[in-house]
């Protein structure tokens, strides 16, 4: 079994990565210009969909065995499990928003930046936070059996962008990644 926190912590720097990329659209589109709403709404999709049903499902069963093992941890870890929630909600408003700005609705400026800058700033403090206080606890209190049974909280599978085989639904943002790492 690969360490499971670097693993934790590699998905993290995928999102965090992500989440610049949309942010640079975002402030494309704060500057008056026209941001590449295909590569955003790409993101916020894949944000939505592979962290729900396998980043966070394990999350929810660390914090669940981290709880088990100091019972002190238990309210700040329904409040990050409260978080993986909004996130979801916040996500889904802001593909409505976006998909809404895409198909020329009339959307002003200051509500889709709104809805983008909450989205970011709660996913961004949500990983800020499981970093900084959650991960090392982990590292420190759980056993390899309770790894194990982390590991089998959510469905196995692929990274629809980054896995073996990428899923045709994230070309967009495939490219975009291609092109920043030639220009990087």
């Amino acid at each position: 079994m690969t360490d499971p926190v670097s693993h934790w912590h590699a998905e993290h720097a995928v999102f965090s990565r992500l989440l610049d990329i949309l942010e640079k659209e975002v402030d494309v589109f704060h500057r008056g210009g026209q941001p590449n709403y295909d590569l955003m709404v790409d993101i916020v999709t894949y944000l939505r969909h592979f962290p729900d049903l396998h980043h966070h499902p394990r999350e929810d069963k660390t914090f669940e065995i981290l709880v088990e093992h100091d019972p002190n941890l238990k309210i700040p870890l329904e409040r990050l499990r409260q978080e993986h929630r909004v996130i979801a909600a916040a996500g889904e408003d802001l593909l409505k928003t976006l998909s809404e700005a895409a198909a020329d609705a009339l959307i002003t400026r200051a509500s889709v930046e709104a809805v983008a800058a909450m989205y970011l700033v709660y996913y961004r403090h949500h990983i800020a936070c499981e970093e900084e206080d959650v991960m090392p606890r982990a590292r420190q209190l759980m056993s390899p059996q309770d790894w194990r049974d982390v590991e089998s909280a959510a469905p196995g599978g692929s990274d629809p962008l980054f896995g073996s085989r990428g899923e045709a639904g994230y070309r967009e943002l495939r490219r975009h990644i291609a092109r920043e790492a030639q220009d990087g």
